[in-house]
């Protein structure tokens, strides 16, 4: 698939940040056309002590959770770390293995923050601009402030940031910690919930995120071996 690249990426974090307050207000949290998807890739990295970088791409069926097709780029990630600027530390990795793909989901599902974020611009949002495809954060932890939703399944509840929401807790799980969704790019809140329960089978992790999370390992593994 082909993914629309800038010209270079920041290289200091204060490149990054205007970076980020230029391209937030392109984000649109809402659906282009009708919510329905009938693939969804999974987007997930994975680091090594000395910089080296894995991200696995993996395509399902929607509707029978199948993996379609997968892909995995590796690299030297040099960008500093620095809190609200993960992704560019591992854009460069995911763009290259979403590139690697032959097909084009019509979802992405990124083990990572969408809007909310401190500048309501995480990973998720940059993914969503680049490829111009409807784009979720599905996050194991949290920017901001909410409730703990209801203990069953599909119980959630407003993440906030300044009174603003961003986000929402997910219990994808009865009595499971919940998961914390939020809009990437080119879908709404709603829908994103809905997303993400439905590739949530039987464990916390939707399942694309699930088999792009073994996949990154893997591959990380295999090259620091």
């Amino acid at each position: 698939m082909r993914v629309a690249l800038p010209h270079e990426w920041p290289r200091t974090p204060d490149e990054a940040i205007a970076l980020q307050d230029e391209l937030r207000p392109l984000v649109r949290a809402e659906n282009p056309g009708r919510p329905e998807f009938s693939t969804a890739a999974g987007i997930d990295s994975a680091y090594a002590e000395d910089g080296t970088v894995a991200t696995a791409a993996v395509i399902l069926d929607t509707a029978t959770l199948e993996t379609v097709e997968s892909a995995v780029a590796q690299g030297i990630s040099t960008f500093p770390y620095a809190p609200g600027l993960l992704a560019f530390r591992e854009l460069p990795a995911t763009v290259a293995a979403l590139e690697m793909l032959t097909r084009t989901p019509e979802l992405l599902v990124c083990d990572a923050q969408g809007r909310a974020h401190p500048r309501r611009f995480g990973l998720a949002c940059h993914v969503g601009l680049l490829t111009g495809i409807p784009t979720i954060g599905v996050a194991k932890s949290v920017w901001g402030v909410y409730r703990q939703p209801g203990p069953r399944r599909g119980d959630a509840s407003d993440v906030t940031i300044d009174g603003e929401v961003v986000g929402r807790a997910l219990r994808t799980r009865d009595e499971v910690k919940p998961l914390f969704v939020s809009v990437g790019h080119l879908i709404d809140l709603d829908t994103a919930c809905a997303q993400v329960l439905a590739l949530t089978q039987g464990f916390r992790q939707p399942e694309t995120t699930r088999r792009a999370d073994h996949l990154c390992r893997e591959a990380l593994r295999a090259a620091t071996a």
